[in-house]
């Protein structure tokens, strides 16, 4: 018998390798196994068994699978089949989207042994002092030699990883080591703890009595039907360890190590349920929802309620509703900064049987979790994009909130959209899917439009509170009367005084931290940028750095200027930072805080930021965008948004609906309470349409004028587009690469509804130390276009290029 595995690598195709006699009864698919490839050992995934070895393999060397990690498979068959259809439609090896689906931590990686040979402790004896502290090859020598043997990762805490490598070839080639393989250590491992049970209450088989302590011990766990743990144990009984360890010598307890659960959400009290009373409209769409879950068809609903027309009330009936008929949940949120107040809701909800994924979680946490809903101990399931590859068994229902978020695109391979992504898994698993956004991207409005959605349209706010009143302040204006560039119009700073004097609160909004967005020398007119990127570096004054936000290069604030010893370095633009020192300034005497990933980076942060926000005692908030979504501040009556035209300049043609959605989305934060509320927004550009129609905060009349640009120019949803990025740190080699696929695509595409364009310099032509070109296709019919591809692609290789310098994106968010 052979196993086909899929590998995490950067490989298209599965590889075959034979199953030894004892392991043909345990294999599964979906298990993982460690097998071996070139000189390493790798944890692939089973995708497939076969009885027979296919022809085309019949004149190569099949080897054996080297072991099986599990005899039950940690990849179910739904979870199996969704990766490979993100495998196929995004491009993406199959292992590496298998891996993804998993929770870091779990895969079993090979580690690299250096040990020493005889010939090598022979010659570093003869080495002079003086070139044994002078030369890193030798220094690696000798700590092998005294280590005996020494992984490739301990010696990288000395050297580098790039440095390692190559010392360790040079060091084998002389045969002065022994390089091998071996089996490194899963990292995530259930927790355990010492837990105590008692055996006898009455005296022990000694015939002595127990003293006072013992006592106290003994009536503590005599009214628990569970072991306690020890720790517990004693704080309750007021004993010390040694106690119970005593009782456990003479018999009356047993102490044993038991697996503790790493809970996330147990700082969260389950608290009373606050029963609304659904509107009819709401009762109208929860029907439709659950008449489809009860006939196990799938449905995509699109749900298009403005801020505060209570949709998250009817996805909790939603899912209320899936529980009660046996089957199960997922509630997709487009950022981490969202699941604590989404989870806490649910938590009161439905306790114990919800569960929750995301990145922040430690690999530990991540695993108990994914374990509970592996198991069923977890029917509801709420995360981020990830979070779709929950295990997740007779699936009901999947929500994805705020469905237009560009987050739910990732970044790095692969590439999947994770909205789209639940949309295949509902599809697969006949589920119901809902769709929630005030401002719904245009594609998923544009698939209700043409009936492949069920669109429903939530316009008013619950208790008849009236939408924000929005007010658009000309910056241009604000220029010509003070002679100089403002961060704060008067009429905003108004506004704020204004709003503090009848004891409200206010959020301002900038997308962009830091200090100052750029340095520059006003003697030579140099801006400072990252030697890896073409960016120019962010002034970051809580750290007095020069950070680029892309690669985290850092360097120190400069004196002068490193070109022409200018002493005049000016700051130009602000950043959240600037503009939270500005109203500090401003308002002294009120409490101001500012949320942003600078803020936010210690675990608990956000949650503490927002916690202290929601109870009154921060009176303004300024931030990014992270305060734009979700968020329900009774007491917030004021939003101020400072400078949106960064957004509207970049090269994209998603650019006006990104900044139609935020100002959409943060004006939706005022004014959600009894009291009334108010929109400021400030720009150069107050005629562009983006911003009329979120003044009038009309998507309908957006949406017809941006369809029709999209239509012209031929972008989503009229055609389907692939990003190809072509990146190398050679930019004649990422030309030669570029010119290629340039050249292979033209030949491919016999489709003249296909339209090939570039390659080109990609807008940030420069990230991380490589150069980067970008070729587009833009095709009418996605099938012939994916056909094309896939034939350069294959041309590609066998011209003799590496297409690790080359990412395809399918459907692509970001141009940038």
């Amino acid at each position: 018998m052979f196993a086909e595995v899929a590998i995490p690598l950067h490989v298209k195709q599965t590889f075959t390798y034979s199953l030894s006699e004892w392991l043909r009864e345990k294999a599964q698919p979906g298990c993982r196994v460690i097998v071996p490839l070139g000189k390493k050992l790798y944890t692939a995934y089973i995708v497939a068994l076969h009885e027979s070895l296919d022809p085309s393999l019949a004149d190569v060397e099949v080897k054996e699978i080297e072991e099986l990690v599990d005899e039950t498979p940690v990849v179910t068959p739904e979870i199996l089949d969704l990766t490979r259809w993100i495998a196929d439609y995004y491009i993406a090896p199959w292992g590496e989207v298998i891996k993804a689906a998993l929770p870091s931590g779990i895969n079993v990686a090979s580690e690299t042994i250096l040990s020493i040979t005889d010939i090598g402790r022979e010659i570093l004896e003869s080495v002079p002092p003086n070139r044994l502290q002078n030369s890193s090859k030798w220094q690696a020598l000798q700590a092998i030699a005294e280590a005996g043997m020494l992984s490739s990762r301990e010696l990288q805490k000395t050297f580098s990883k790039a440095r390692v490598s190559a010392i360790a070839r040079e060091l084998e080639e002389a045969g002065f080591i022994r390089v091998t393989q071996q089996l490194g250590q899963i990292t995530s491992k259930p927790k355990l703890q010492n837990v105590v049970r008692l055996v006898k209450r009455s005296e022990t088989e000694d015939g002595k009595p127990f003293k006072e302590q013992q006592q106290r011990v003994i009536e503590v766990l005599s009214g628990l039907d569970e072991p306690l743990s020890l720790s517990e144990l004693t704080a309750r009984a007021g004993v010390s360890a040694s106690v119970v360890r005593t009782l456990e010598k003479r018999g009356a307890v047993e102490i044993f190590a038991q697996e503790v659960r790493r809970d996330p959400l147990a700082h969260i009290p389950v608290q009373p349920i606050e029963e609304f009373i659904l509107t009819d409209k709401q009762t109208e769409i929860w029907r439709k929802i659950v008449d489809r879950i009860d006939q196990g068809e799938y449905t995509t609903f699109l749900l298009h309620g403005v801020t505060g027309s209570g949709k998250t009330e009817v996805y909790i009936r939603a899912m209320r509703a899936a529980i009660e008929r046996g089957k199960t949940a997922l509630m997709l949120v487009p950022e981490i900064s969202l699941t604590p107040m989404f989870s806490r809701r649910l938590r009161n909800h439905f306790a114990d049987l919800v569960a929750i994924l995301h990145s922040s979680l430690s690999d530990g946490e991540r695993l108990d979790e994914w374990n509970r809903i592996r198991q069923g101990e977890a029917r509801i399931c709420i995360g981020t994009r990830s979070a779709v590859f929950a295990p997740l068994e007779n699936l009901g229902l999947v929500v994805v909130d705020e469905e237009h978020e560009t987050s739910y695109k990732q970044e790095e391979t692969p590439r999947y959209h994770g909205r789209d992504t639940a949309i295949m898994r509902a599809l697969k698993a006949k589920a119901v899917v809902v769709l929630g956004s005030a401002t719904p991207s245009l594609e998923s409005y544009h698939n209700a439009q043409q009936g492949k959605y069920i669109y429903f349209r939530m316009p008013d706010r619950i208790g008849g509170r009236s939408l924000a009143d929005v007010e658009v302040i000309d910056m241009r204006q604000v220029f010509a009367r003070h002679g100089k560039q403002q961060a704060l119009s008067d009429e905003l700073k108004s506004a704020i005084a204004e709003n503090f004097e009848r004891g409200q609160q206010t959020m301002v909004l900038l997308n962009r931290r830091g200090f100052s967005a750029f340095v520059l020398c006003r003697s030579c007119g140099l801006a400072i940028h990252c030697p890896n990127c073409d960016v120019t570096l962010t002034y970051h004054r809580g750290i007095q750095r020069l950070v680029c936000h892309y690669c985290n290069h850092q360097t120190g604030v400069p004196n002068r200027c490193p070109v022409c010893e200018g002493k005049y370095i000016y700051y130009v633009g602000e950043g959240t930072e600037q503009l939270e020192a500005l109203l500090r300034e401003l308002f002294p005497t009120k409490t101001i805080a500012r949320l942003d990933r600078d803020t936010t980076r210690r675990r608990g942060s956000y949650e503490k930021i927002i916690t202290e926000f929601a109870s009154g005692s921060i009176d303004l908030l300024v931030g990014t965008q992270m305060i734009a979504k979700g968020h329900d501040f009774p007491n917030v009556t004021l939003v101020g948004v400072v400078s949106v035209d960064a957004g509207l300049g970049l090269p994209d043609f998603r650019a006006a609906e990104r900044t139609f959605q935020l100002l959409t989305q943060v004006a939706g934060r005022a004014g959600r309470g009894d009291r009334p509320g108010r929109v400021m927004i400030q720009t150069y550009h107050p005629e562009h349409y983006s911003l009329t129609h979120a003044r009038a905060q009309d998507y309908q009349a957006f949406y017809q004028q941006e369809i029709r640009f999209r239509q012209v120019m031929h972008y989503p949803p009229f055609t389907a587009l692939i990003n190809l990025l072509i990146h190398h740190k050679d930019l004649a080699q990422a030309n030669a690469i570029a010119a290629e696929t340039a050249r292979q695509l033209t030949a491919a595409s016999a489709d003249r509804s296909m339209r090939i364009l570039g390659p080109a310099p990609a807008p940030l032509s420069r990230l991380r130390g490589e150069h980067r070109l970008q070729i587009l296709i833009k095709a009418r019919n996605r099938t012939s276009a994916r056909q094309a591809l896939d034939v350069a692609l294959e041309n590609i290789v066998q011209a003799g290029y590496d297409l690790r310098h080359l990412t395809v994106e399918v459907d692509p968010i970001n141009l940038m």
